[in-house]
């Protein structure tokens, strides 16, 4: 297991800001990016049990070591409940029963996270893009080792369902403790999302208690107050956080102006963690989660209709002045039970998920640009139970096993303005007429999985196993996963890790919304290919090796390698005006790549960097074909082409010091990218890349720690300090729908008052 703690020590020089500013303007003034070998912050602790190693940044005070596992007080012959020693105990065991032997982990603790620029005010994405191999996209998705999203959120180890929002954050970064991505040759206990889990413990009364109030804002009409509490009351521990973020850039600009147009969002999000300790090896513990999201569709001016359309008289229309606008929704609650008995641990959970989407069009804009304009609605709902747990055989043998079943039911519907056409597609008549289409259906999900972790030897760890996965879905299948990899530890410096995995991926049941294709049939939205296959189930086989290993006292580096050869790869693509996304299969794919990371640590400095090298290719479009045109289908039937978010090289790294005397923090971090694909002039899909980017980021932190404002914070951060111009996206390529740009510099400061 290659374990890295991303960022984790609060340190950055303010020289090497200085030094990768500079590497960042002289990358501007080249045709590519400037690839930064980099480094990625941990250090390596004790072996774990069975043959792991983790990767943490050194201890120090901002930074203490992970407590050993408490043991309960007993006073008088009774049990003396201690809240904290109790519900720290059933933590560590909780991650005992899933852990991630074999995978490749980075690590973001909570230290990590309260000293990235912006800190617990960035979006999660943000945070994430610091992990090697992680790509960002238009509309905050994040694409982990050339996989289109394919990701997995669990809260507390619970599998969180997957929603329809795509650039809603429904999870606030500040209620993580820690947040965990888990990549690679994944063990048993993870399918279904294989690209990469998300595993975010969140924080609890007993971890967090007290509270703070924070108020942060600055440009782009920024304006994001929060607020968080925590504390236990007798065996009851709780935890409460919420914000509301408003801004004038709620997804990315089309043009590369300052300001983008139209482009307001407000965001108000509310999590909340209850537990009670039943008796000294159990517990019940609940949570809960509300997002509430309305955007405006940013506009890209001076773009005219190219359709030739009239309606009612009018051909001609400002697209500056569209008002396309979406509103998103995503609850979740979770109820879950853990119990340890000597050898034997497990939780059961059962979690339920609403997610929903309401696009509404400009009437008349959208028909003259597109031919249709479309109020869609989508509507998802989704309950699972989970369980897990493993049992202790002896100190060679730990087994596990768990299941997972899952119910879901989607509802979409669409009322569509469109205008009438002649067999030639010539248009006959100015009055558009409505098209109502709408469809349900219920979806289910089956897991379960059985492994086994292995210590033949001490420096030696084998975890093998198998999973079986079923779906009935629109198309129904099913697969055994076989699972194996083993951990070599030669030194106490030194790892090896490698693994093979079968993975089977059900497409994401909520966007796939049925279309009757032939109610267009003579309108103006009437696609140019009929067929129409289900998107299918996806199946890999998955090979990683990695090595870990301490260079010098604070100097540590990592080497992974990948290769996947998949059937039916999902990918998935933006087809008109709504921001909802569609999957669809290629019949042959393949996806390999290397990440490197370095970082070293010492005394009130930190440094760290990654750098990623991937390529990720599909052949032959088998699914959702209207959605193509046809010579783009013609062509990648008989090639390869690179996938829509395939970049070539993907880099991140970052710096941190903290000035002893005050207390002061400086950070700093980088991304730096070759860039997503885009269409050749010539018409080849995704045959050419984007120009390269790198944006740094800045945050200076000033704590008080005596006097009257004791408990207080003042923030300062500048995101893209070099306002560099950059797009994401340029609105060419297989599934892409619209131009995405970077953000520009954009400064911002808040104030925390924890009490």
């Amino acid at each position: 297991m290659n374990r890295i703690f991303a960022g984790a020590r609060p340190a950055t020089a303010f020289a090497s800001l200085l030094l990768v500013a500079a590497a960042c303007g002289g990358a501007a003034a080249q045709d590519g990016p400037v690839l930064l070998t980099g480094l990625s912050p941990g250090g390596i602790d004790a072996p774990e049990p069975g043959g792991q190693l983790r990767l943490t940044a050194n201890p120090s005070a901002d930074d203490p070591a992970p407590p050993a596992a408490p043991t309960p007080a007993t006073t008088g012959g009774g049990l003396a409940l201690d809240v904290d020693v109790i519900a720290k105990e059933l933590d560590i065991a909780r991650q005992q029963i899933e852990p991630s032997l074999g995978a490749s982990v980075y690590d973001f603790g909570r230290q990590a996270i309260a000293t990235q620029p912006q800190g617990d005010n960035q979006p999660l994405n943000r945070l994430l893009l610091q992990a090697p191999g992680v790509t960002q996209d238009s509309f905050g998705q994040l694409h982990v080792r050339g996989d289109h999203a394919n990701l997995q959120y669990r809260l507390n180890g619970i599998i969180l369902p997957e929603g329809i929002n795509v650039f809603g954050q429904a999870l606030q970064t500040r209620l993580a403790q820690s947040v965990s991505l888990i990549t690679g040759a994944l063990p048993a206990e993870y399918g279904l999302r294989t690209a990469g889990i998300i595993d975010i413990q969140t924080k609890t009364g007993t971890l967090d208690p007290g509270g703070d109030f924070t108020l942060y804002g600055g440009q782009q009409s920024t304006f994001q107050p929060s607020a968080e509490y925590g504390g236990t009351a007798g065996r009851i521990d709780y935890f409460v956080t919420g914000e509301v973020l408003h801004d004038a850039e709620g997804i990315e600009n089309p043009a590369p102006t300052f300001n983008p147009i139209h482009d307001i969002s407000t965001q108000p999000r509310g999590f909340g963690y209850v537990s009670g300790i039943i008796d000294p090896t159990t517990r019940v513990s609940s949570i809960f989660g509300v997002s509430r999201s309305e955007f405006q569709i940013p506009n890209n001016p001076g773009q005219a209709p190219g359709l030739g359309l009239t309606v009612d008289g009018t051909s001609d229309f400002d697209s500056a002045l569209l008002n396309e606008n979406q509103r998103q929704i995503t609850d979740y609650g979770i109820l879950a039970l853990q119990k340890k008995v000597d050898a034997l641990n497990f939780q059961i959970s059962t979690v339920t998920r609403y997610s929903s989407v309401y696009f509404s069009p400009d009437p008349l804009g959208d028909l003259l640009f597109n031919g249709i304009a479309q109020t869609a609605s989508r509507q998802s709902v989704a309950n699972g139970l989970q369980g897990d747990g493993s049992y202790r055989f002896s100190d060679a043998n730990t087994v596990r096993s768990g299941f997972y079943i899952q119910r879901e039911r989607t509802s979409s519907a669409t009322n569509s303005q469109v205008l009438g056409v002649d067999a030639s597609g010539i248009q006959t008549s100015g009055e558009p007429f409505a098209i109502f289409d709408s469809s349900a259906a219920t979806g289910w999900l089956y897991s379960y999985y059985l492994q086994d972790e292995w210590r033949p030897a001490p420096k030696l760890t084998v975890n093998f196993g198998a999973r079986f996965d079923q779906m009935a879905e629109y198309v129904d299948g099913r697969r055994l996963s076989p699972r194996v990899s083993l951990v070599w530890q030669p030194t106490d410096l030194t790892t090896f890790t490698v693994g093979y995995a079968r993975y089977f991926v059900p497409p994401p049941y909520e966007l796939i919304a049925p279309t009757t294709i032939s109610l267009f049939a003579n309108t103006t939205a009437a696609p140019t290919v009929a067929q129409d296959d289900r998107a299918k189930p996806e199946r890999d086989h998955y090979f990683d090796a990695s090595a870990t290993q301490i260079i010098l006292p604070g100097l540590k580096a990592g080497l992974d390698g990948y290769y996947k050869i998949a059937s039916e790869l999902l990918d998935e693509g933006q087809f008109g005006a709504p921001i909802i996304l569609t999957p669809f299969n290629y019949q042959k794919g393949l996806v390999d790549g290397v990440e490197a990371t370095l970082s070293y640590d010492i005394g009130n400095w930190s440094f760290y960097g990654n750098l990623a090298a991937s390529k990720a290719l599909g052949k032959n479009i088998t699914s959702a074909q209207f959605n193509f045109q046809p010579d783009e289908l013609a062509y990648i039937a008989n090639h390869y082409i690179h996938l829509d978010h395939d970049q070539t090289y993907t880099e991140s790294a970052g710096a941190k010091y903290r000035f002893a005397k005050t207390g002061t923090l400086i950070s700093a971090d980088l991304t730096v990218g070759s860039g997503l694909r885009a269409t050749t002039p010539g018409g080849i899909p995704n045959g050419t890349s984007l120009p390269g980017y790198q944006q740094v980021n800045l945050s200076i932190v000033q704590p008080v720690t005596t006097g009257i404002y004791k408990g207080l914070e003042l923030r300062l951060d500048i995101i893209n300090l070099l306002d560099q111009v950059y797009l994401i996206r340029n609105g060419t390529g297989v599934g892409v729908g619209a131009p995405q740009f970077g953000p520009r510099r954009t400064i911002l400061a808040g104030v925390t008052q924890r009490f």
